[in-house]
Formats: C-alpha cells, structure tokens, sequence
C-alpha cells in the first residue's frame, strides 16, 4: 500500500476541484471519500509522485484498478484510459441531454466509458436523482 502524506493529499484534492477525474463526481455528492488514484498503477511501475496522482471515486477507482489502456467500442483500437491529469474532460465526454449518462466522443472517452463502467446502473440511479435536486450535471 502507498504512503502518501497528508499534505500531498490536499494538495491533490485542490487540484482536482475535490471531484473524480472520470465520472466527475463532487466529494459533497458521493458516499464515501474519494480516493487518491495512481494513473499508472504502482503495480505497473507507477510512482506516489504529484504527477502520477489524481482523485477517483471509489466506483471509478475500483473499476480502473491497473488497467492503463482499453478498446475503444467503435474503431476496436487499442487506446490509452483518459488521464484527468494531462487531458481535458471536456475534449473526449460529454453529458447526454438528460445529464445522466457519459457519453465518450473520442476513442479515449469511448474507451474509459466501456472500461471503467462510468453508466453502470448505479451511477445512473444516482445522477438522476442530483439531476432531480439540481445538482448535476456539472458544467466545464
């Protein structure tokens, strides 16, 4: 298990705007504390380095666990997972009109929709109901 400090931690939630990388997902919305997630995972060579660190729920994070890279649905490439460190959201998702599906509009969004289950019935379920209260979806 990873040792990263308390300081890098804050510093890492501030950076992310104290919400997932992938689903978006503000800590105030989501049950339970978003976690520190390894873009490339320790397990493959990754570091507890700054910039090797971003926050994920834990439904993200769990669905990542050490993959780096998935098909992308539409073309079978075989592309790299979204990186919230070095990429923009907004370049490969979007929000469905309703604001409660991710829709991937690149290879990589398509790619991390599939791979990590950014739709799964859950997720869905939940967003509804912050779409219901106004909460979501969050805007760029």
């Amino acid at each position: 298990m990873s040792k990263i400090n308390a300081v890098l931690r804050e510093k890492i939630r501030q950076q992310t705007g104290n919400r997932c990388g992938y689903c978006l997902g503000r800590q105030e919305l989501v049950l339970g504390v978003l976690e520190i997630d390894h873009l490339v995972p320790t397990g493959a060579g990754g570091s507890d380095d700054e910039d090797n660190l971003w926050l994920a729920c834990r439904a993200c994070n769990n669905a990542k666990s050490s993959q780096q890279d998935a098909v992308d649905p539409l073309t079978g490439q075989f592309v790299p997972l979204f990186n919230p460190r070095e990429q923009n959201w907004w370049d490969h998702f979007c929000w469905s009109i309703s604001g409660v599906e991710i829709i991937g509009i690149t290879p990589i969004g398509r790619a991390t929709v599939v791979a990590l289950d950014l739709n799964n019935m859950v997720s869905l379920m939940v967003r509804r109901n912050w779409v219901t209260a106004g909460w979501h979806p969050p805007k760029e």
